[in-house]
């Protein structure tokens, strides 16, 4: 059973960067796509970025040119590049995995997840 752990969370003031890692343990990523999602109280859970075991990337409308997904196939982990973060950037973020080799959007997609970080971003 793959299990993701997520660092990096913080709190931060706009127009920071952050970056945020996610791990794989009791197994490895392989050749599963991973993403990042995030999550505000009453809201729904928000897709970010993703990446395939081949490294191509997508992201979200609303992150583009300031979230890039990164992946070290070695080492194991993936990155979220977060930069001129914005106070609606605030949320806990995701890390998930899917037993797909192609980049997926859709949270049902994922099969691995992650417990979550928080990351606050204040004006």
């Amino acid at each position: 059973q793959v299990q993701l752990i997520e660092y990096g969370g913080g709190s931060v003031q706009a127009g920071d960067s952050l970056r945020l890692s996610c791990t794989a343990s009791g197994g490895t990523f392989g050749t599963y796509s991973v993403g990042w999602f995030r999550q505000t109280p009453g809201k729904e859970r928000e897709y970010v970025a993703a990446i395939s075991w081949l490294g191509e990337s997508n992201s979200a409308d609303s992150v583009k040119g300031r979230f890039t997904i990164s992946r070290d196939n070695a080492k194991n982990i993936v990155y979220l590049e977060m930069s001129s973060l914005k106070p609606e950037d605030t949320s806990v973020y995701y890390c998930a995995a899917s037993r797909t080799s192609i980049i997926v959007t859709g949270r049902h997609q994922y099969h691995y997840w992650g417990q979550g970080t928080q990351v606050t971003v204040s004006s």
